[in-house]
Protein backbone atom coordinates (compact mmCIF):
# COMPACT_ATOMS: atom_id res chain seq x y z
CA UNK A 1 0.00 0.00 0.00
CA UNK A 2 2.79 2.37 1.20
CA UNK A 3 4.33 1.97 -2.65
CA UNK A 4 1.17 2.53 -4.23
CA UNK A 5 0.75 5.63 -2.23
CA UNK A 6 4.27 6.83 -3.04
CA UNK A 7 3.73 6.15 -6.94
CA UNK A 8 0.33 7.84 -6.90
CA UNK A 9 2.19 11.03 -5.72
CA UNK A 10 4.48 11.00 -7.98
CA UNK A 11 2.02 10.67 -10.99
CA UNK A 12 0.35 13.58 -9.30
CA UNK A 13 2.82 15.83 -9.08
CA UNK A 14 4.06 14.95 -13.08
CA UNK A 15 0.75 15.27 -14.34
CA UNK A 16 0.41 18.40 -12.44
CA UNK A 17 -3.53 18.69 -12.66
CA UNK A 18 -3.23 22.39 -10.94
CA UNK A 19 -0.60 23.31 -13.59
CA UNK A 20 -2.63 22.09 -16.53
CA UNK A 21 -5.54 24.59 -15.71
CA UNK A 22 -3.56 27.30 -17.05
CA UNK A 23 -2.49 25.55 -20.18
CA UNK A 24 -6.24 25.04 -20.53
CA UNK A 25 -7.51 28.58 -19.72
CA UNK A 26 -4.85 29.62 -22.82
CA UNK A 27 -6.38 27.15 -25.27
CA UNK A 28 -10.21 27.66 -24.33
CA UNK A 29 -9.74 31.49 -24.68
CA UNK A 30 -13.00 33.13 -26.62
CA UNK A 31 -14.53 29.83 -26.28
CA UNK A 32 -18.12 28.39 -25.21
CA UNK A 33 -18.33 26.53 -22.12
CA UNK A 34 -19.66 23.31 -24.62
CA UNK A 35 -16.27 23.84 -26.77
CA UNK A 36 -14.21 24.33 -24.05
CA UNK A 37 -15.70 20.96 -22.30
CA UNK A 38 -15.63 19.17 -25.35
CA UNK A 39 -11.52 20.23 -25.92
CA UNK A 40 -11.32 18.62 -22.22
CA UNK A 41 -12.77 15.26 -22.75
CA UNK A 42 -11.10 14.94 -26.09
CA UNK A 43 -7.19 16.46 -24.42
CA UNK A 44 -8.28 13.61 -21.22
CA UNK A 45 -9.00 11.08 -23.94
CA UNK A 46 -5.65 11.70 -25.76
CA UNK A 47 -3.34 11.78 -22.86
CA UNK A 48 -5.06 8.58 -21.66
CA UNK A 49 -3.66 6.88 -24.88
CA UNK A 50 -0.49 8.53 -24.88
CA UNK A 51 0.29 7.63 -21.20
CA UNK A 52 -0.89 3.99 -21.50
CA UNK A 53 1.25 3.49 -24.60
CA UNK A 54 4.15 4.58 -22.22
CA UNK A 55 3.22 2.60 -19.70
CA UNK A 56 3.26 -0.81 -21.78
CA UNK A 57 5.93 -0.02 -24.39
CA UNK A 58 7.75 3.35 -23.81
CA UNK A 59 11.11 1.71 -22.38
CA UNK A 60 11.03 -0.98 -25.34
CA UNK A 61 10.40 1.85 -27.64
CA UNK A 62 13.26 4.20 -26.12
CA UNK A 63 15.41 1.16 -25.73
CA UNK A 64 14.93 -0.57 -29.40
CA UNK A 65 15.81 3.28 -30.82
CA UNK A 66 18.87 3.50 -28.51
CA UNK A 67 17.50 6.88 -27.17
CA UNK A 68 18.71 7.77 -23.27
CA UNK A 69 15.39 8.47 -20.97
CA UNK A 70 17.53 11.81 -19.91
CA UNK A 71 17.22 12.70 -23.96
CA UNK A 72 13.88 12.12 -24.26
CA UNK A 73 13.29 14.29 -21.13
CA UNK A 74 15.63 17.22 -22.30
CA UNK A 75 13.59 17.04 -25.86
CA UNK A 76 10.25 17.38 -24.51
CA UNK A 77 10.46 20.20 -22.04
CA UNK A 78 12.26 22.16 -24.76
CA UNK A 79 8.72 21.68 -26.40
CA UNK A 80 6.99 22.91 -23.08
CA UNK A 81 9.50 25.74 -23.25
CA UNK A 82 8.27 26.90 -26.23
CA UNK A 83 4.74 26.77 -25.21
CA UNK A 84 5.62 28.54 -22.49
CA UNK A 85 6.81 31.35 -24.09
CA UNK A 86 3.60 31.58 -26.24
CA UNK A 87 1.54 31.92 -23.56
CA UNK A 88 3.86 34.78 -22.05
CA UNK A 89 4.57 36.68 -25.11
CA UNK A 90 1.08 35.52 -26.95
CA UNK A 91 -0.49 37.05 -30.49
CA UNK A 92 -1.79 39.97 -31.78
CA UNK A 93 -6.18 39.74 -31.90
CA UNK A 94 -5.70 39.20 -35.44
CA UNK A 95 -3.42 36.57 -35.25
CA UNK A 96 -5.53 35.35 -32.47
CA UNK A 97 -8.80 35.21 -34.53
CA UNK A 98 -7.14 33.71 -38.09
CA UNK A 99 -5.72 30.63 -36.03
CA UNK A 100 -9.33 30.11 -34.19
CA UNK A 101 -10.69 29.55 -37.95
CA UNK A 102 -8.35 27.37 -39.15
CA UNK A 103 -7.51 25.25 -36.07
CA UNK A 104 -10.37 22.17 -34.53
CA UNK A 105 -11.23 21.70 -31.71
CA UNK A 106 -9.24 17.80 -31.89
CA UNK A 107 -6.01 20.36 -32.76
CA UNK A 108 -6.37 22.51 -29.60
CA UNK A 109 -6.77 19.38 -27.95
CA UNK A 110 -3.91 17.15 -29.21
CA UNK A 111 -1.46 19.89 -28.63
CA UNK A 112 -0.70 21.61 -26.58
CA UNK A 113 -3.25 20.44 -24.02
CA UNK A 114 -2.67 16.90 -24.07
CA UNK A 115 0.61 16.89 -25.27
CA UNK A 116 2.77 18.30 -24.08
CA UNK A 117 0.52 19.48 -21.07
CA UNK A 118 -1.20 16.75 -19.51
CA UNK A 119 1.38 14.18 -21.13
CA UNK A 120 4.25 15.89 -20.44
CA UNK A 121 7.80 14.37 -20.63
CA UNK A 122 7.94 13.72 -16.79
CA UNK A 123 4.86 12.03 -16.74
CA UNK A 124 5.69 9.92 -19.92
CA UNK A 125 9.13 9.23 -17.94
CA UNK A 126 7.10 8.39 -14.57
CA UNK A 127 4.84 5.54 -16.07
CA UNK A 128 8.04 3.95 -17.26
CA UNK A 129 10.32 3.88 -14.60
CA UNK A 130 7.66 3.18 -11.95
CA UNK A 131 6.20 0.42 -13.95
CA UNK A 132 9.81 -0.83 -15.19
CA UNK A 133 8.71 -3.29 -18.52
CA UNK A 134 12.06 -4.57 -18.33
CA UNK A 135 10.26 -7.19 -16.29
CA UNK A 136 7.05 -7.40 -18.38
CA UNK A 137 4.76 -7.31 -15.59
CA UNK A 138 1.32 -6.98 -15.65
CA UNK A 139 -0.02 -6.46 -12.61
CA UNK A 140 2.29 -3.55 -12.45
CA UNK A 141 1.04 -2.13 -15.41
CA UNK A 142 -2.52 -2.18 -14.24
CA UNK A 143 -1.70 -0.73 -11.12
CA UNK A 144 0.16 2.67 -12.85
CA UNK A 145 -2.75 2.31 -15.92
CA UNK A 146 -5.21 2.63 -12.90
CA UNK A 147 -3.61 5.38 -11.48
CA UNK A 148 -3.47 7.27 -13.90
CA UNK A 149 -7.14 7.17 -15.21
CA UNK A 150 -7.40 8.41 -11.55
CA UNK A 151 -5.70 11.23 -11.90
CA UNK A 152 -7.07 12.02 -15.11
CA UNK A 153 -10.88 11.60 -14.59
CA UNK A 154 -9.93 14.30 -10.90
CA UNK A 155 -8.36 16.09 -13.85
CA UNK A 156 -11.57 16.15 -16.28
CA UNK A 157 -13.87 17.71 -13.63
CA UNK A 158 -11.27 20.32 -12.57
CA UNK A 159 -11.36 21.26 -16.53
CA UNK A 160 -14.52 21.47 -16.56
CA UNK A 161 -14.44 23.73 -12.96
CA UNK A 162 -12.09 26.14 -15.43
CA UNK A 163 -14.78 26.40 -18.06
CA UNK A 164 -16.81 27.97 -15.10
CA UNK A 165 -13.57 30.22 -14.04
CA UNK A 166 -13.34 31.37 -17.43
CA UNK A 167 -16.70 32.33 -17.98
CA UNK A 168 -16.27 35.09 -14.37
CA UNK A 169 -13.12 36.02 -15.07
CA UNK A 170 -13.04 37.03 -19.41
CA UNK A 171 -10.80 36.67 -22.31
CA UNK A 172 -8.78 39.53 -20.34
CA UNK A 173 -8.63 37.34 -17.09
CA UNK A 174 -7.43 34.87 -18.55
CA UNK A 175 -4.75 36.66 -20.90
CA UNK A 176 -3.50 37.58 -18.05
CA UNK A 177 -3.68 34.31 -15.93
CA UNK A 178 -2.14 32.61 -18.99
CA UNK A 179 0.79 35.30 -19.01
CA UNK A 180 1.48 34.32 -15.42
CA UNK A 181 1.29 30.65 -15.38
CA UNK A 182 3.20 30.91 -18.60
CA UNK A 183 6.45 32.19 -16.77
CA UNK A 184 5.92 29.76 -13.84
CA UNK A 185 5.44 26.58 -16.84
CA UNK A 186 8.61 28.44 -18.64
CA UNK A 187 10.93 27.84 -14.90
CA UNK A 188 9.43 24.16 -14.91
CA UNK A 189 10.34 23.30 -18.31
CA UNK A 190 14.07 24.33 -17.86
CA UNK A 191 14.42 22.66 -14.54
CA UNK A 192 13.18 19.48 -16.16
CA UNK A 193 16.63 20.04 -18.95
CA UNK A 194 18.80 21.28 -16.02
CA UNK A 195 17.98 17.98 -14.24
CA UNK A 196 17.87 15.78 -17.04
CA UNK A 197 21.25 17.71 -17.92
CA UNK A 198 22.80 16.36 -14.89
CA UNK A 199 21.91 12.69 -15.21
CA UNK A 200 23.77 13.07 -18.73
CA UNK A 201 26.61 15.08 -17.65
CA UNK A 202 26.75 12.64 -14.59
CA UNK A 203 26.96 9.33 -16.46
Amino acid sequence: MERLVTEFVKLWVVIDPIGTLPIFLAVTAGMSAAAARRVAVRGILVATVVLIFFVVGGQVLLGAMDIEMSSFQVAGNIVLFLFALSMIFGESKLEEDEKLLRTTDLERAVYPLAIPGIANPGAMLTVMTITDNSKFSIAEQTETVIQVLVILGILLLLLFAASRIIAVIGNAGASVVSRVMGLILASVAVDGIVRALRVILAG
